[in-house]
């Protein structure tokens, strides 16, 4: 199935959603020319490389015999082409200290950017370099020197990739139930034992090595999630001349057999005294873990939109060809597309991906803004930022990647629910984004209680500061030049109160209400931050007079009314909380 990468789009938002001069302020090799060129260089690879094979991997996926696993047609070929290319090392540093590593030390935000187009294109394919580019962050941010001399240098170019070993058939949301042993063996390194599942590209056949990174326990270690240690092992172990030798003690076991991702290996590991050494210090290896998944979950985000945008154009692609039934006022033979309901799905599509697109690149922004700004205050400001748009990053444009990827599916009608269209597949492959790297419910428990309740709502007061300047530049602008802003001004204040109304509540509530409260809360944080910075984007692009500033306003127009508006009603919801949950009797839920 053919795939487009929406460059516009992106490089839109780049433009006027983010301060893309700070960015180049901050990265001084970054400029718009290389951006775009990147920008260009990526879709291509995502076009002609990377969406031709997505429809194998999802109708004969991976195989697992004999302990290995065997990855699906092309993608082995493909893999080799991406670290060719030196796709791998796009946000990677160039050098740390005097251990040179060869990255090219691009933004997060650029990386955002790139990892979209690969996701649209095959998002069973994208999660082995994501998987790697994580791996690669906790091991800097944790290992020894020694240890990042051993791995992160061939990680960066790719020919080594990485993997997150955290789940037990016990222990899924909850790791402080994890078993996995971790024995010392008198010279620094440890014997790990134990299964774990779930394990995204746990084995492959596309390169020679694989770096795990395994949360495991101590043989003194506390109960619970206080007791956990990470560890690093590789599926061969390295000799003294840096390159794979004997095979260690992991194996493959198992593939699982899944809704979607076909093409991605999800592999149950065996550990049978495999040899690890520790990252970061004893029991403190789920702190050391968070380190990955923070990013992970943003990229999660990222691929709610990416396969929300394939779905989009393989929707608007049927539409423009399927003739059905007559459109009054227009000739027979019109296609659906003409359809006053069928544009509306579309511009529902269009307009949730968008507004998803402008959070995830706020939030890899803000990461960028807090590891490379000169200013200190700045720093601080940006990182917890980050930290507080995450959770809603990756939930919200995951939901959003199912919501469009379903009216994709309605858009083809009943062949829609026919494989042979992909538009199955989209859904299917957008569903596993809200559950994995911490379920929603689990984002929108981190938003309220670590994010919000925690600092008593002074993060989320600044960002609703910030919000409430986009408002007024609204309301600066609005009648400017016959300039008729209407309903998103409408719109937009009234969500901007309820965040601010709603943020009072979950503040003073009870810890069982704030959780109950929690979803509802996220869901409003979304649709009103979304709105706000796709505003803010058109009122940038009419500044400066972008030749895409026009469509964006008309496709902000919808986005006010399809996803604004709805923020006033989660108050409700959110103000009774737990009561309505909890008041139906336990023992009637099976039947009244």
């Amino acid at each position: 199935m053919s795939f487009t990468p929406p460059i516009n789009a992106i490089s839109y938002l780049l433009r006027h959603s983010v301060d893309f001069d700070a960015l180049c302020a901050s990265h001084t090799d970054l400029s718009e020319e290389l951006t775009l060129d990147i920008l260009g260089g990526a879709s291509t690879f995502a076009a002609d490389v990377l969406a031709p094979i997505n429809r194998a991997g999802d109708e004969n996926g991976a195989v697992l015999k004999d302990g290995e696993v065997t990855t699906a047609p092309g993608f082995k070929e493909a893999y080799k082409a991406y670290t060719e290319a030196g796709w791998q090392g796009l946000s990677a540093p160039e050098a740390i200290g005097d251990l040179e590593l060869g990255g090219m030390g691009l933004p997060q935000t650029i990386s955002v950017c790139v990892n979209e187009m690969l996701y649209a294109a095959n998002m069973a394919f994208g999660l082995c370099p994501m998987l790697t580019a994580s791996s690669m962050n906790a091991i800097i941010a944790h290992a020894s020197d020694e240890i990042k001399a051993t791995y992160l240098p061939k990680m960066v170019t790719g020919e080594w990739t990485g993997g997150m070993n955290l789940t037990e058939p016990q222990a899924g949301s909850d790791l402080g139930a994890l078993r996995t042993k971790a024995v010392p063996n008198g010279d620094g390194s440890y014997a790990l034992s134990g299964q774990k599942i779930f394990i995204t590209w746990g084995d492959h056949d596309c390169t020679e090595n694989i770096i795990h990174l395994v949360l495991a326990r101590l043989p003194d270690a506390p109960a619970g999630s206080r007791g956990i240690s990470l560890f690093i092992a590789p599926k061969f172990l390295v000799d003294e001349d840096g390159n794979p030798g004997a095979r260690n003690g992991i194996t493959a076991i198992g593939l699982e057999h899944k809704l979607g991702i076909h093409g991605s290996p999800t592999c149950v590991m065996e550990f049978d005294k495999a040899t690890g050494w520790l990252v970061g210090p004893e029991n403190r290896g789920l702190a050391c873990m968070f380190t990955m998944m923070n990013e992970a979950r943003l990229f999660v985000g990222v691929q709610g939109v990416g396969i929300g945008e394939r779905a989009y154009q393989a929707a608007l692609d049927y539409a423009g060809e399927r003739v059905q039934g007559s459109v009054a006022g227009k000739p027979d033979g019109t296609a659906i597309i003409g359809h006053a309901d069928v544009r509306r799905m579309l511009l529902d599509m269009k307009a949730g991906v968008m507004g998803a697109r402008a959070i995830n690149l706020a939030t890899a922004f803000a990461s960028d803004m807090a590891e490379a700004s000169d200013d200190a205050d700045m720093r601080k400001t940006a990182h917890i930022r980050q930290a507080l748009l995450t959770p809603i990053a990756k939930a919200y444009g995951s939901d959003m990647g199912v919501a469009v990827a379903s009216t994709g599916i309605q858009i083809h009608g009943g062949m829609g629910f026919i494989e042979e269209t992909g538009a199955a597949q989209h859904y299917r492959d957008a569903r596993i984004a809200p559950i994995y790297e911490g379920t929603n419910g689990i984002q929108a428990l981190d938003l309220v209680g670590r994010k919000v309740r925690r600092d008593g709502g002074a993060a989320m007061g600044l960002l609703i500061a910030e919000l409430d300047d986009i408002l007024a530049n609204v309301n600066a602008m609005h009648g400017v030049n016959g300039l008729d802003l209407g309903c998103k001004q409408r719109h937009l204040t009234a969500g901007i109160a309820a965040m601010k109304s709603a943020t009072d509540m979950i503040l003073a509530m009870s810890d069982e209400d704030s959780g109950a409260a929690a979803v509802p809360y996220l869901e409003l944080c979304g649709e009103v931050i979304s709105g706000a910075f796709l505003i803010k984007s058109v009122l940038s692009g009419l500044k400066t007079n972008d030749p895409g500033a026009g469509a964006m306003q008309k496709l902000v127009w919808h986005h006010s009314l399809k996803y604004l508006s709805k923020a006033p009603g989660y108050l409700e919801q959110i103000k009774y909380a737990a009561s309505p949950v909890f008041a139906y009797p336990e023992d009637r839920l099976a039947d009244l």
